[in-house]
């Protein structure tokens, strides 16, 4: 069983892990010239398709992505610089095509959220941790009082009896 569990967590890695050798790009879609085909394939991986919204559209394979790789051989087929491609796609469908939002005042909260809650979380940790740590203060929290030197002195005695099997 555990051998099995093993080799099946083995192989999720290696998938994972492996590249991706298939893409969505149709061979109709491929550039004649390498260098042109290896810009459009690296401005591709960077937009994001509109449908899947979590792939890019290098990677699905919904008309649209197919629509938004032939604009993009397009542009690079006209001379357009990367910048130029980005820039148009942005200016067509706006900032969302980006897989990756620039940092500006408008994804501020997109880029500062993730770390400011993994700091708010560490913070509490170390309060709450430091609250454990210090004896008495639950108790007197839960509205117990702390024990007596004579309640202190019983309970050692109880429980020094127990320990050793004598009855009370």
């Amino acid at each position: 069983m555990i051998a099995r569990l093993a080799a099946g967590v083995a192989l999720l890695i290696v998938l994972a892990l492996a590249p991706r050798i298939s893409r969505a790009v149709q061979p109709d879609e491929i550039m004649n010239d390498p260098k042109l085909e290896a810009r459009a394939r690296v401005l591709s991986q960077q937009l994001r398709c509109m449908v899947c919204q979590n792939q890019s559209i290098d990677d699905s394979d919904a008309p649209l992505a197919r629509d938004l790789r032939l604009l993009v051989r397009e542009r690079i087929a006209h001379g357009d610089s990367d910048a130029q491609v980005i820039d148009f796609l942005v200016a067509r469908y706006g900032p969302f095509v980006l897989l990756k939002p620039p940092f500006n005042q408008h994804t501020l909260l997109l880029w500062l959220l993730p770390p400011l809650a993994l700091g708010g979380g560490a913070i509490a940790l170390i309060f709450y941790a430091r609250r454990r740590a210090v004896p008495g203060l639950m108790a007197s929290q839960n509205g117990a009082a702390p024990l007596s030197a004579e309640e202190q002195a019983e309970l050692a005695r109880l429980t020094g009896n127990q320990k050793s099997g004598d009855a009370t």
